[in-house]
Order: structure tokens, then sequence, then C-alpha cells
């Protein structure tokens, strides 16, 4: 029984601690609220800003990629148990951002600037619904599982966990990655863009297209044809229809 409530509570803490960083990246990447931001802070000189920036996003982008394969997967649960795998990679992913916000080096050079004109709220309001769009993807596809809950929750159960069925549902039938769709919305609709903002959404968007790649590598292993069958169909981030048959939903 202690053990399954210690694992438990660490799903339930890793997931907090996801919750919190991620409320957190709304403010730090649209200035807000958070006492560190994307652009507070001293600026230093602009090539070592860069290059410290680039080896925080590194970090993360290592553990996101290295932890998501299939191969570490099966090798960490040799010391971890099952159930806490995928709270191990949400905290994990976590603490790589909570590292970037923290040490993120501000290059304050302005690339635009709209403040003080009508595209303020519209482009405030556009991010907001980028990150709605993130936070909403993630229900369709069960939010719960994907940050872990469903595991220790069955592991406390004492229910064999399952893997969900690959179903096509709500804005995944617009979009193969609508998740991704709303993290590059938050990105890049910013009222004022500056170097160090523009250069985060930058390397996000890089690696969001290459992780996207990998993950979808994957999901062809995965399911096969349901999802070659799905991915002739729908497009990966624009909503624009394309000829071919669905399956899966």
């Amino acid at each position: 029984m202690f053990a399954r409530v210690a694992v438990l509570s660490y799903g339930v803490i890793a997931y907090f601690v996801f919750f919190f960083t991620f409320l957190y990246a709304i403010g730090f990447v649209g200035n807000w609220v958070v006492p560190k931001t994307i652009d507070s802070g001293e600026a230093g000189p602009l090539a070592t800003s860069l290059i410290i920036n680039a080896l925080l996003l590194s970090v993360f982008v290592v553990q996101h990629t290295v932890m998501a394969r299939p191969r570490f997967k099966k090798w960490i649960t040799q010391f971890i148990p099952v159930a806490i795998e995928r709270s191990t990679f949400v905290l994990l992913a976590s603490a790589s951002l909570i590292l970037v916000f923290a040490f993120w080096q501000p290059a304050p050079g302005v690339i635009y600037d709209a403040s003080a004109t009508w595209a303020k709220w519209p482009l405030i309001l556009l991010s907001l619904a980028g990150w709605a769009t993130v936070l909403l993807s993630s229900f369709v596809i069960s939010h719960f599982d994907l940050f872990g809950l469903r595991q220790v929750y069955l592991h406390w159960r004492q229910t064999d966990y399952h893997h969900l069925p690959f179903n096509i549902r709500g804005i995944y039938k617009l979009v193969r990655h609508p998740l991704m769709v709303g993290f590059l919305i938050a990105f890049w609709a910013t009222p004022k863009m500056t170097v160090g903002h523009l250069f985060f959404a930058v390397m996000t968007t890089i690696y969001i297209f290459i992780g996207v790649w990998f993950e979808e590598r994957d999901l062809v292993t995965y399911f096969g044809e349901k999802y070659l069958g799905y991915r002739a169909a729908v497009r990966g981030f624009v909503p624009i229809p394309k000829k071919g048959p669905r399956s899966g939903g």
C-alpha cells in the first residue's frame, strides 16, 4: 500500500510542477506578471547572451528528445517503476524549463514594437489563444495520460495500464499537431519582438519541427497503417484539407 501511495504522490507532484511551469511559461514569454521574463533583467554582450540561451534550450531539447524515445523508456524502466516513467519525463522536462526561465539572458534590441498601436491587444489575445490551444489539445488526446496522472492512478487502483486507442476527434481532424500549432502561435504572437524573443521563437520553432519528425516516426512504428492513413488525410500544421482516406476514427 505504501509503495502505491508513493507512486501516486510522485505523479501528482510531477503534474503540479508541470502545471506551475506551464503557467509561468505564459508569463515568461508574454512579459506578464512573473518576476523573470524573456525580456527582463540586465543585458550583457549579445553574443554571450545568445550562446547561454542556446545552451539552456539545448538542455530541454536533449532531455525531451532522448526521454521521449521508446528505447530510452524501455531502458529507464529497468530502474524505476513503469507507472512513473511518464511522470519522470514530465518532471525533468519541467525542471529543464525552469532552468531556462531562471538563467535566460535578455537581448532587448527591438525588432518591432506595436505596443502603442491598435495591434497590441489583438496580438496579446492571439498569443493567449495559442496557449489555450495547447491546453485544450492536450485534453482532446487525454491530458492526464499525457502528463502521467492516468498511469499512477491506475497503478494505485492496481489496474493494468493500457495505451489509449488511436482516435481522431476534435481539432485533430483539422491538423495532426494542434498542440504544437498552439505553441508556435504563443511564441510568435507578441506586440513587442526583441532580439531575445526572436531567438527564442526561432530556436523553439526549429525544435518543434524536428521533434514532430521524431514523434511521427514513432507513431508510424506503433500504429502502422492507421497513422499513415491519418497522415495522408490531414496536414501537420495548416488546416487545409488533403485528399485521402482517414483512418482510426
